[in-house]
């Protein structure tokens, strides 16, 4: 049983006021004006407007937020600068692990009290003892998870000396609320981010389009795709005692499909914005859904952080330099560590722990999996790289049920009914909450699904859709248009927020 949470989330109090959400009214008005004001100043100044901007933004979510933020960059900046001035191995090793420990210490508070609250609640019932805390209430900073994941990557990098202490308090701010990935991403390394914000930028009207165009599509993923396949995955999963058979599949295939709309959406509106401002942020996603094995799965999903693990946790476990058995172990640990860095409930470590199970499997059926292909002819065939991408798809959207499932026993459940068929009500009807056209609604859904695969092949280089496009202006102008059209008239209006903008 999930324990119940301490911790408020920003998603649970969204319409108590405005924020601004890539997706909200605000923003659109926010946005040109702080475009406009950053190329008006000289370069000296735009990395305080760049600042300003960005704590206002992060205010609009609620305002001691800017505590826990500037607290952590705070911290981390004068632990990185002492590392700078000390040269005993001890002595940065301690500033090190002070670092580390105040940034997750105050991420545990926020973020995973809750959890322990509950599992030390279900404990102290378990053996008959009294509990005797209170339980406090706490609201979840947004973009927590993110920032101090970047904090905790930005000492270890100086501890390791792959760079320097950053000597500008201001652009070393800067670095952690950056407003386009503050909420969600993607991660970034201070290497890649400060630079920019240090040389002079330049912006023409290339960028300009070349942003603007991202931030179209993203909006065009998040409020007509993902909150539209959300209708139905929210009126399944939130009953799933109701449902049954190919309702339950479709839902799970829904559910896929929205976390990669919503989550791939956000991170291309994130890039987009970035890039108004000359700035290049590290690209998130590459089509993860067209691979053929989970490892590769993980390379193409959610990048920076996949990338973050690997560096500051997969690496100094030992990584593949130490015995088989423990190298499958440090896999495994890592993908448990990602599951419950997404959220303090069992369901998140139950996804974790699964992608871990699947990647040692992968691994250890690796040899026999390719002596069978060759036994059989079979090695470099076509059919094999399709079987092999539909099953990593299948194990992928079987994993999403729990992550999307409000408790472990609704995700078992979920699974159990999913082997009902011929039970439960039509497949349509989990749209029925929201229009009378319930055949109408998922010939859409699907039709907007293929687009979405269509334009994934055509930028995974498989369909010569974005040179064809590219090379005809009254085309791109059409596609332009049309999206516009598409998210004013089809999207979703139930203003629900992008999905990791609660980790």
């Amino acid at each position: 049983m999930a324990p119940a949470p301490i911790v408020r989330r920003r998603n649970d109090i969204l319409n108590e006021s405005e924020t601004m959400s890539f997706h909200s009214f605000p923003f659109l008005f926010y946005l040109p004006l702080v475009v406009i004001a950053y190329w008006g100043l000289p370069h000296r100044y735009r990395w305080g407007l760049l600042l300003v901007a960005s704590y206002v933004f992060y205010a609009t979510w609620a305002p001691t937020f800017l505590i826990w933020i500037a607290l952590s960059t705070l911290v981390s900046y004068v632990l990185a600068r002492l590392m700078g001035w000390i040269s005993a191995p001890g002595g940065r090793k301690a500033l090190l692990a002070l670092g580390i420990a105040s940034n997750l210490g105050v991420l545990f508070v926020f973020k995973y009290a809750g959890f322990a609250d509950g599992v030390l609640r279900a404990l102290s019932s378990r053996v008959g003892l009294a509990y005797p805390l209170a339980r406090p209430t706490l609201l979840l900073p947004v973009g927590i998870s993110f920032y101090t994941l970047q904090s905790v990557g930005y000492l270890i990098d100086v501890y390791r000396e792959t760079i320097e202490p950053e000597k500008h308090v201001g652009l070393f701010a800067l670095y952690n609320a950056f407003f386009p990935k503050l909420i969600a991403g993607p991660i970034e390394r201070a290497g890649h981010l400060i630079a920019q914000f240090r040389q002079p930028r330049s912006i023409g009207a290339s960028q300009v389009f070349s942003g603007l165009r991202l931030v179209l599509w993203g909006m065009f993923m998040k409020v007509v795709i993902a909150d539209r396949l959300a209708v139905y995955v929210n009126a399944v999963y939130s009953q799933p005692q109701g449902y049954a058979g190919w309702t339950i599949v479709i839902a799970t295939f829904f559910a896929a499909m929205t976390i990669y709309a919503d989550f791939a959406g956000y991170s291309d509106i994130a890039v987009g914005v970035a890039r108004l401002f000359d700035v290049e942020l590290t690209q998130n996603f590459r089509q993860p859904y067209y691979t053929a094995s989970i490892a590769n799965f993980w390379r193409r999903w959610h990048i920076s952080l996949t990338n973050w693990f690997r560096d500051y946790l997969y690496i100094p476990l030992g990584g593949n330099r130490v015995p088989r058995g423990q190298h499958l172990m440090n896999l495994f640990v890592v993908f448990l560590v990602s599951g419950l860095w997404h959220g303090a409930n069992w369901t998140f470590v139950l996804w974790g722990a699964l992608h871990g199970l699947y990647i040692v499997l992968e691994r250890q059926s690796q040899n026999t999996r390719d002596g069978i292909a060759r036994a059989l002819h079979f090695e470099h065939s076509a059919v094999r790289t399709a079987m092999r991408m539909v099953i990593t798809f299948i194990l992928v959207s079987f994993a999403w049920i729990f992550f999307h499932a409000r408790s472990v026993p609704d995700a078992l459940l979920l699974i159990r009914n999913m082997v009902r068929f011929g039970s439960g009500p039509d497949i349509t009807t989990p749209w029925a909450g929201v229009t009378n056209a319930t055949e109408l609604e998922m010939a859409l859904a699907c039709g907007l699904l293929a687009v979405l695969a269509l334009v994934d092949l055509g930028r995974d280089g498989r369909l010569p859709l974005a040179g064809s496009v590219g090379s005809r202006p009254w085309v791109r102008w059409a596609v332009y248009l049309i999206l516009g059209l598409a998210i004013m008239n089809l999207g979703v209006a139930h203003d629900l927020p992008f999905i990791y903008a609660g980790f």
